[in-house]
């Protein structure tokens, strides 16, 4: 993995700064690149977006906030693990722009809002290095605040995308939460939970698809993604630290997503099976864009290590999620 972030996401030459950086970088911007395509093309092609996994023991909410280029989508939901139930699932469409703004820097000076009938999401960085989350929609309401100041070195992923011109995006592990969420007239103290952030920002192709899986705490902390973007994104924390990984695999029965799945990297780094308890799903078909999304809930269990031949690291009971997308967008 690279220490040196890069200044820029595209280089002196126009060329995209393909690679993984540890490290934060100020904002996504591809206006130097010497590949060119009509502005219509950009318009259409250019997808961005923030999303925000937090969790403990009781819960794990999950929620995006979504610019594509001619339209723009934003959803929330609050998982209880305790009953393995959906206490809510919210979503919206909208128009960019006017109902969404999403922020091309990634935690720095990050901001991303969607406002719609009866809902009002927001993400914002505060002057104490910190990000705002403000949700209010008739089924959930949340309050909490995402400590980046303490947070280990987040992993910066550039690369070219098939179909399109390049991707990139900033995520996070494991960050200290304080705050709370109401659902069904309960509320939930969130402080002592562990967040992240994937802020992505690309050209893509109109079809795009991928397999994911996301789980962080202090000690570890991973991503994984097979599809689109090869194995850009995935990475390892241990204790901190941001360890690239190989590409990754994901066995399972796209009929039976709550069955167990076994992830795994050929580098021989990352080894896991996860158990669901639920899982937040999503079909849409509006003619001129469809979406298909699962995106289970529940731990992930097996081993891990730091190099090839380094000893193994039993991981038990690491709260996360995985997903099955295919989107036509």
């Amino acid at each position: 993995m690279n220490s040196a972030i890069p200044d820029s996401i595209v280089r002196h030459d126009g060329q995209p700064a393909h690679g993984r950086y540890a490290g934060r970088i100020a904002r996504f911007d591809w206006t130097g690149l010497a590949e060119r395509r009509s502005w219509l093309w950009r318009r259409l092609h250019h997808k961005r977006w923030h999303y925000v996994g937090l969790g403990d023991e009781r819960v794990f909410i999950g929620l995006a906030i979504v610019d594509v280029g001619w339209t723009c989508t934003a959803f929330a939901y609050l998982f209880d693990r305790q009953r393995r139930h959906l206490l809510a699932d919210w979503s919206q469409d909208g128009l960019p722009g006017l109902q969404a703004q999403v922020s091309d820097a990634p935690l720095a000076e990050a901001r991303a809002c969607f406002r719609g009938p009866g809902a009002r999401l927001e993400l914002r960085h505060q002057s104490d290095d910190s990000l705002l989350l403000h949700v209010r929609t008739r089924t959930l309401r949340i309050e909490a605040q995402l400590d980046l100041e303490a947070m280990a070195p987040p992993l910066l992923a550039v690369g070219p995308i098939e179909g399109g011109i390049a991707h990139a995006t900033q995520k996070t592990t494991a960050l200290a939460v304080l705050g709370w969420a109401e659902a069904e007239g309960r509320r939930f103290d969130l402080d002592g939970a562990w967040a992240a952030v994937d802020a992505s920002n690309g050209l893509l192709a109109r079809n795009t698809a991928w397999r994911w899986a996301s789980a962080h705490r202090p000690d570890v902390g991973f991503n994984l993604q097979q599809g689109y973007f090869g194995n850009q994104e995935n990475v390892l924390w241990l204790d901190g630290r941001p360890i690239a990984l190989g590409a990754a695999h994901f066995d399972f029965d796209a009929a039976r997503p709550l069955d167990p799945w076994h992830v795994r990297t050929d580098d021989g780094l990352l080894d896991l099976v996860f158990t669901p308890e639920g899982a937040r799903a999503e079909d849409r078909n509006l003619l001129v864009a469809a979406s298909h999304y699962i995106q289970p809930i529940g731990s992930f269990a097996g081993t891990v290590r730091a190099a090839p031949g380094a000893p193994l690291r039993e991981v038990r009971d690491l709260l996360g999620v995985t997903e099955d997308h295919r989107s036509k967008w």
